[in-house]
């Protein structure tokens, strides 16, 4: 194992420069709170490496709450000119919550603050634009034409925060805010759906079903992309695919499992999460199948009900614990049937 202090000595010999090794040593740290205690073949995740984390986590809460009642009763006292007060308040809370950033991101590089910092980042700065630029009064008849732009907007500004700060949860926001908007421009076109099932049923006729599909295979190309480069998955950007997969997998199974379950076709729809899982022991992504079956589960549980629901939620969790058991085992040999036609320099590699 390299240390740093045989990083110094290399530094003193020229063979490489300080940036280069200021560069290793924060891989090695990153690496090391993410694989430290896994299994060979497991797959890295991290919401936070200590209490400590939890600790100043529960602080931004409760610095965001006070800093919400404060602005509050500065908007009720100024409701005149409300446009005013959202850039005032607005222009602060983005700068504290980027000086926050900017200490525990950049220099302490903590990874629970860092998710807690981009959502504080994306509510703010989502709700002062929104009371900048949207109409309430349109807004309450229906009429949707002043969202789009704050929304936009926002998601411009998420992206810069993402390329200043690279939380890689911040990108799953990214994808989310991209999806939003694309309901509000449908929305403005298409007119407001009656029904909300009608976001989601490829029966419905209306454009909503469609742009959530087509939007979870970009969100999936996207997440892919940066599974691809970087296959043993030792940076940010494995992370970043990860949480854009737990956002692709609801928004892929959102219209196909709502309109087979629509249409009592379970055995189908256990078709479907077949080929899913199928993907996801390829691409070793075990976030990206178990967000696509919780979201059944949860549709399951909260839409719709019956014997035969019952019976599919539970085959699904059959299925989920067969594959927690020998999933290594299944993609090994997946691999070498499929080793023709996969990139396999481009997955994680096999363990078996």
């Amino acid at each position: 194992m390299i240390d740093r202090d045989d990083l110094k000595a290399a530094v003193g010999a020229g063979i490489v420069s300080e940036a280069q090794a200021a560069s290793l040593a924060g891989l090695a740290n990153q690496r090391h709170g993410a694989r430290s205690d896994l299994d060979v073949g497991d797959e890295p995740f991290e919401l936070f490496k200590g209490f400590n984390e939890i600790f100043i986590m529960v602080g931004l809460l409760i610095l965001a709450m006070g800093w919400a009642g404060v602005v509050g009763i500065a908007y009720a006292s100024e409701i005149s000119n409300p446009q005013q007060s959202a850039v005032l308040y607005g222009g602060i809370g983005t700068a504290i919550i980027w000086a926050l950033s900017e200490y525990f991101i950049r220099r302490r590089r903590m990874v629970g603050p860092a998710i807690a910092l981009s959502i504080l980042f994306a509510g703010n700065t989502a709700l002062a634009l929104t009371i900048y630029f949207a109409q309430p009064f349109m807004v309450a008849q229906q009429d949707y034409t002043s969202l789009p732009l704050p929304m936009i907007l926002g998601t411009l500004a998420l992206g810069v925060y993402w390329w200043r700060f690279r939380v890689p949860f911040a990108m799953a926001m990214i994808a989310v805010g991209c999806f939003i908007v694309a309901i509000l421009f449908a929305a403005t076109s298409q007119g407001t759906p009656t029904n909300p099932s009608d976001l989601f049923l490829l029966s419905a006729g209306g454009p909503f079903a469609w742009i959530t599909l087509v939007l979870g295979v970009l969100v999936f190309a996207a997440a892919m992309a940066f599974d691809m480069s970087d296959p043993h998955r030792v940076t940010r950007r494995a992370a970043n695919g990860f949480w854009l997969h737990v956002v692709a997998a609801p928004a892929l199974v959102n219209t196909l499992a709502l309109s087979l379950l629509d249409r009592d076709a379970h055995w189908l729809l256990l078709a479907v999460m077949l080929v899913f899982a199928l993907v996801a022991i390829i691409i070793d992504r075990r976030s990206f199948l178990i967000a696509a079956i919780g979201y059944i589960v949860a549709l399951a549980g909260t839409v719709f009900d019956g014997e035969t629901t019952a019976l599919t939620v539970l085959i699904l969790g059959i299925i989920l614990l067969l594959l927690g058991a020998f999933w290594e085992r299944i993609r090994a040999r997946l691999l070498r049937v499929m080793g023709g036609v996969l990139p396999l320099h481009r997955l994680p590699p096999s363990n078996i």
